[in-house]
Formats: C-alpha cells, sequence, structure tokens
C-alpha cells in the first residue's frame, strides 16, 4: 500500500469512529437529538458550549469578562464617544503604544492624526494609512478611532488618519461615504494612491467597502489595500446570526433579535445599491485593491466576511481572510490579549507588502 493510501486508510477510520461515537451519543438520549426539518432547518438542543481549546488563557479570560459585560445596559454606554467597558482598553492603548495625535482636518473634514513618537519608518514616509472607525454608524467617536489606529501606528511605525466621518441619526447614506472621499482626495495631493491603505473595524469596515465602490464611481484611483475587520462587504446574515449573538456577545443586553444589526444611518438606503453593498456588483468588486479579511468566528459578522472574501476571490482580487476561533466583534480592541498582538503584526505585514514604497 502507498503512502498516500496509508494516510487515507487512517483518516477513514478515524472519521468511521467519530460519527460511531457521535451515533452512541445521539442515541444514549432522546434529548439530545438534533431534529431536521423538511426545509433543512437544524433544531438543537441546549448545550454547554466552552470556550475554543486554541484561546490562548488571556484570550479565554477575556472572553469570559465580554460575555459578562454585554449583560449590562450600563457598561455599554458612551462617556463622550468611548463606550464603558472600552475605557479601560483605551487606558492600556496609552500606556503600551508611544503615539503622537494631532486633532486637525483634512479636506474639510475632521480627522485625528496619528504618529510614532520614535518617528515614521524611513519606508513608511512616502505611505499613509486611513482608518474608518466601528460603532455601527452611530457613535464610538473617538472611543474606536483610538482602538483601531494607536496600535496600528505605533506597530507598523506609520502614519495613520482616522476621519470622523457623518454618521447617523442625523446624517444619511452618502455622507460617511462623502466624507472619506474629500479626505482621500486631499490626501491625494501628497501620497501616491498605491501608497495609501484604507482599513476599518465593524461598520468602518463596511464604510471601507463602501469608499472603495465610492471612487470607482467618482473618479478617484483605488488605494493601494484595504482592510475590512469585523465586517463584510455586504449585508450581515447567514450562520453568524445564530452563532455569534449567543455565543460571542451572549444576546447584547437591549437585542431583541438574531437576524443582524439595523443601521440607521442605512434606513433610506438601496441594500442592493453597489455603493452601499459591494458584493452585489462584480465589475465594482474586481475593481477593488488587494483586501485583508479579518474576524473571530464568534462575530456577528464572519459569515459576511466569508462571502466577501469568496465573492472578491471570484473576481480575481487578491485577498486574504483570517479567522480567530472562538473570538467575538472586534476582539483585538483589547492590546494585552496574544491573539489582538497577532492580528495588529498580520495587519501590519499585509499592508507593508501591499503599499507602494
Amino acid at each position: 500500500m502507498t503512502h498516500s493510501g496509508s494516510r487515507y486508510l487512517v483518516l477513514s477510520t478515524f472519521l468511521l469512529g467519530t460519527l460511531s461515537l457521535c451515533g452512541q451519543a445521539v442515541q444514549g438520549s432522546a434529548s439530545s437529538r438534533v431534529l431536521i426539518d423538511n426545509d433543512g432547518t437544524v433544531q438543537m438542543p441546549a448545550q454547554a458550549v466552552p470556550p475554543s481549546e486554541f484561546l490562548s488563557p488571556e484570550a479565554k479570560a477575556y472572553v469570559a469578562q465580554h460575555l459578562r459585560e454585554m449583560q449590562d445596559p450600563e457598561i455599554l454606554k458612551q462617556d463622550n464617544g468611548v463606550p464603558r467597558f472600552m475605557k479601560p482598553m483605551l487606558h492600556r492603548d496609552y500606556e503600551l503604544f508611544a503615539v503622537d495625535r494631532k486633532d486637525e482636518a483634512i479636506g474639510g473634514v475632521h480627522v485625528y492624526d496619528y504618529r510614532p513618537k520614535s518617528g515614521i519608518q524611513k519606508q513608511n514616509q512616502t505611505r499613509i494609512l486611513i482608518n474608518l472607525h466601528g460603532g455601527g454608524f452611530s457613535g464610538c467617536w473617538p472611543g474606536c478611532a483610538e482602538l483601531e489606529s494607536i496600535p496600528v501606528a505605533a506597530t507598523m511605525d506609520i502614519r495613520v488618519v482616522s476621519i470622523d466621518y457623518r454618521e447617523g441619526p442625523a446624517y444619511k447614506f452618502p455622507a460617511a461615504s462623502e466624507d472619506v472621499a474629500s479626505v482621500y482626495r486631499e490626501l491625494l495631493k501628497t501620497y501616491k494612491p498605491g501608497a495609501i491603505g484604507i482599513y476599518g473595524c465593524s461598520a468602518g469596515g463596511m464604510l471601507t467597502a463602501m469608499s472603495v465602490a465610492w471612487f470607482q464611481t467618482h473618479g478617484l484611483p483605488r488605494p493601494g489595500a484595504i482592510g475590512i475587520y469585523c465586517a463584510s462587504a455586504g449585508r450581515f446574515g447567514g450562520d453568524a446570526s445564530f452563532v455569534a449573538l449567543p455565543l460571542g456577545e451572549a444576546r447584547i443586553a437591549g437585542h431583541s433579535g438574531h437576524r443582524g444589526v439595523q443601521l440607521g444611518y442605512l434606513s433610506d438606503a438601496d441594500p442592493n445599491d453597489p455603493m452601499v453593498s459591494p458584493v452585489t456588483s462584480k465589475s465594482i468588486l474586481a475593481k477593488f485593491p488587494p483586501t485583508l479579511l479579518i474576524t473571530g468566528d464568534r462575530d456577528f459578522a464572519f459569515s459576511g466576511a466569508i462571502n466577501t472574501d469568496i465573492q472578491l476571490s471570484g473576481v480575481g482580487v487578491e485577498t486574504e481572510l483570517h479567522m480567530w476561533d472562538g473570538l467575538f466583534h472586534g476582539f483585538f480592541y483589547n492590546p494585552d490579549v496574544p491573539e489582538s498582538k497577532d492580528a495588529f503584526a498580520i495587519m501590519s505585514r499585509f499592508f507593508d507588502r501591499h503599499l507602494e514604497k
């Protein structure tokens, strides 16, 4: 028997044994049976789900803390644009990363401009990153902007500009896309488009994709690379709607359902408009730059992230999809967790490879 045949035999034996054990477990208790409806809907019994065995000890403790915090409506409230549960993380960012921040306007839009105190690396002197912060298009400025920008500026030794774009409920689509375009247009006077990277988490990840689509239809060149984190280039949904909210967010306090997130900023927009959901247009997607996708498999956006990767790859766009087992929406906001450090390193290497030098 060949070596490959041996591997096949071992694998087949393992799978048969596993299926046999699963069958015995199901037969052992009627209450544990999984029922399948005619349309394929799976009726699952109640079960306990522990933290992933692949997580670091720090991440396991972080997951437990996060799930408990999501049960408290008070800790989800924002004080001057900083959710209360994020304040300790922001304090740690200030302790860990030596970054200077300027409060200014670029292209008539308010921004925070971050630069490492030690100076920008020589190879990054002609490069820049634009951050589009998370917050459901309805807040988290400057909380999310700081947590997404400070570690990246320090890790990559690069200038990061975070945009205070217009949000709901006061503003509706396409206000944020217009603001990003205004800043981008101004930066193009100093930087080559291939030397500009754009990234964001959650709503900021969505806006990153929306902005690239907006640039295409408004005469602006595409950036050198983008990062869509904790988000997709389209809507939420898929398996993540049923897996992530109970396991990753423990049914966020005050959340009445599990079919995605309602974003007031997009309430008047057509969900099939490629400027809102670029995955609806293959011709738009085909012109995307290299794209990095980061998510966790307990993130309510993970199904959308996987679908975005599939759709981009299908039209020939270079993509990287990194998914962390057992982690939730925006997990890398905590800078002390090893998995967060890994994520920031991946972000830095990706942009270093793809931005023009």
